[in-house]
Order: structure tokens, then C-alpha cells, then sequence
């Protein structure tokens, strides 16, 4: 019965955490170029006195689904898409280097290039600024080209390119603030990443969340069914319970 116990009330508990990486999934569904969090469970031994009989569960999001998303064509200059495995590097709050597939880049009142409000970098690692009101295009190696307005075509100079890195074989790591970074072999943050020479956009278009609506949906009703297994046998333990008392007071 104490078994019985640890195993179902540590069960209802984690399955209320995995529900909360569903519905941030499902939340995300139609978020430029988001991954899907994963989500397992393991087995921990309780640790005490007496014989290693009783564990518990824990839920982990150990890594994201990488795979692609849809790609659909906007037209619009300013969007691109990483066209395969890589990543687009950017400058987080902390000033250190992120990875992120959104391409929805925008330019503010400055010229920075941004993406989702962080600042997008070049090649050489800093910040990108271009000119203001410049028609800008974008290749699929990421070379940014602008012609300022009112000028001839044939001024059309390279102002920047972004940097575009590869997959790293230890993985990425999500953060709090929903960029990536690079992971180190010991489970910590890697420095930056080099530039990928193969990595290739897709100009005038936009990467779609990878996250199915239906299997959320269809997963945040399963995990509903779990948690209520888990609390018919929580109840089934107090009617043992009661029923030991019973004997118990009989004799």
C-alpha cells in the first residue's frame, strides 16, 4: 500500500508537469520556427532506511524536436527561412550569442536587423545595421544586399550576412527566454559557434512551428486519462486502508 502510494501520487504530480509542456506546445502552434518540447518519464528510487522498494516518477524535458517545420512563402523580403538542419544566430538579453529559426526579421527605427527583438548577427559576430528605407534582399547563403532609395540599380552594395550555423553533434538547449544554445560535452553552455558555409536560406519565406495541433490535443487528452487512472488508485488505497482499519478493530 505505500507503494501503491508514492506511485500514484508521484504519477498525478508529473503528469500535471507534462500537461504544462503540451499546452505550452500546443500555445506555440503557429510561432515562427518553434520546436516542440519534448517530454519523458524515469523512475527514481526513493532514498531511506530499509530496502530500495519504493520510487517515484519524474517527468524531464531532456530536448526539443528539431524537426522541421512547414515552410510557406510569404513574398516578403525581410523573411527567411533556414532550408534544413542550422540555425540563425542572434544576440540575447545577456549579450551573448543564441540560436533561433525565427525568421521573421524586422528593422527598427536604427537599422538593426532584428529577430523576435533580439538583434540579428553578421558573420564577424556583431549586430547587423542597415541603411533606412533601403530595399534590401537576402540570398540563400544569407549575403544581405541594400539599394537606398532613389539610387540606381546598379549601386547595389553587400551590407552584411548572417550567420548561419550548423547542428552541433552535442545538441542545443532551450532556454528560459526560448532561444537556443549550443550544449558542451560535460551538459553545460558552449561558446559560439563558427559560421556554416552550407547551411542555406530560403528567401521570401517563413518556417512554421514543427507542433501538430492534433497530436497536442490528442496528447493533453491521454495525459487527462493518466491523471485520472492515477487518482482511482489513490482511492483504492484509502478503501484498503480503511478496510485494514476494520479488521483490525475486530480483532
Amino acid at each position: 500500500m505505500d507503494r501503491l502510494i508514492y506511485t500514484a501520487l508521484s504519477g498525478a504530480s508529473q503528469i500535471l508537469d507534462r500537461q504544462a509542456v503540451v499546452a505550452n506546445n500546443l500555445a506555440n502552434a503557429s510561432t515562427t520556427g518553434f520546436k516542440a518540447a519534448l517530454s519523458a518519464y524515469r523512475a527514481v528510487p526513493v532514498n531511506g532506511s530499509g530496502l530500495a522498494t519504493r520510487a517515484i516518477t519524474a517527468e524531464t524535458t531532456p530536448q526539443a524536436d528539431f524537426s522541421q517545420g512547414p515552410i510557406e512563402h510569404t513574398g516578403r523580403a525581410l523573411d527567411v527561412a533556414v532550408n534544413g538542419p542550422g540555425w540563425l544566430a542572434v544576440q540575447a538579453d545577456d549579450g551573448s550569442e543564441a540560436y533561433t529559426r525565427d525568421g521573421n526579421l524586422q528593422i527598427d527605427s536604427t537599422g538593426l536587423l532584428r529577430s523576435g527583438g533580439h538583434p540579428v548577427l553578421s558573420n564577424n559576430g556583431q549586430p547587423i545595421v542597415l541603411p533606412l528605407n533601403a530595399k534590401v534582399t537576402i540570398a540563400d547563403d544569407g549575403t544581405i544586399s541594400a539599394l537606398g532609395a532613389g539610387q540606381q540599380p546598379n549601386t547595389i552594395a553587400q551590407v552584411g550576412q548572417l550567420k548561419l550555423v550548423g547542428q552541433p553533434d552535442d545538441g542545443m538547449t532551450r532556454g528560459g527566454d526560448g532561444l537556443f544554445r549550443a550544449t558542451s560535452p560535460d551538459g553545460g553552455t558552449a561558446g559560439p559557434l563558427q559560421q556554416d558555409n552550407t547551411v542555406r536560406v530560403e528567401s521570401g519565406s517563413l518556417e512554421d512551428s514543427n507542433v501538430s495541433p492534433t497530436e497536442a490535443m490528442v496528447g493533453m487528452i491521454s495525459d487527462a486519462r493518466q491523471f485520472g487512472m492515477q487518482m482511482k488508485m489513490l482511492s483504492s488505497a484509502d478503501d484498503n486502508a480503511r478496510s485494514a482499519n476494520k479488521l483490525l478493530d475486530v480483532t
